[in-house]
């Protein structure tokens, strides 16, 4: 064997070592989550000439509620433009880790104590609060979860900080990581779509026209 291929075929297997490690590292698709593929097909539904996304990335829901800049967003619009959401203007509102508990169902908030754990005060009781205090209704055009999503704004998740979450939770769950992740994927809201990552998504909302807010 000459001197050079000796060199690549040591090169191409350092490669696949590396390619190795990085797979161990970061694990096969977690229980609850799409084996192999993500649908992004739910997308193509955002046709409007204004669109917004409002990341809640990082948002401290123990300080305040995030959730009166998309009303307040869209009644702008609706004064100055005289558009109304879905079919002229498209909302969506990306949640990652710190704002986990705004996309939970009451059920995940009772099991794992999220109010405590977050910190979030039940305005009505006082106390750590064992619901999600951020849904409200469907009707009216209040700055809560369903309402917003019943004039068509989308919330989404991302399921690598749902791994990040999930380790936070299993000292209060008492039991591994890798068996909780299965239980916040399932006890999710109804409507909320679980992306592979929040970061990479907020590249693909602006590749497809989206204007961007920090919140």
């Amino acid at each position: 064997m000459t001197p050079d291929r000796r060199s690549f075929l040591t090169a191409l297997t350092g490669v696949a070592g590396l390619a190795s490690l990085a797979s161990a590292q970061t694990g096969a698709p977690r229980p609850g989550t799409p084996a192999t593929e993500w649908d992004m097909t739910w997308l193509d539904a955002f046709k409007g000439k204004h669109k917004q996304l409002f990341d809640l990335g990082s948002f401290d829901l123990s300080r305040d509620s995030p959730l009166r800049q998309p009303v307040t967003y869209l009644s702008a619009h609706r004064l100055v433009n005289h558009l109304e959401p879905p079919d002229d203007i498209n909302v969506v509102v990306g949640i990652s880790h710190t704002s986990f508990p705004m996309n939970a169902s009451d059920a995940l908030w009772e099991k794992y104590k999220l109010g405590e754990h977050w910190k979030i005060i039940d305005p009505q009781t006082k106390q750590p609060a064992v619901r999600n205090v951020f849904l409200g209704t469907a009707t009216g055009q209040g700055a809560t979860v369903r309402a917003l999503q019943a004039r068509g704004v989308v919330f989404w998740q991302c399921n690598f900080a749902l791994g990040a979450i999930s380790q936070e939770l299993s000292t209060i769950a008492g039991k591994p990581a890798n068996e909780i992740q299965p239980d916040l994927v399932a006890g999710l809201n109804a409507g909320v779509k679980l992306v592979v990552a929040h970061t990479f998504m907020v590249g693909v909302m602006h590749e497809r026209g989206f204007a961007y807010e920090k919140l």
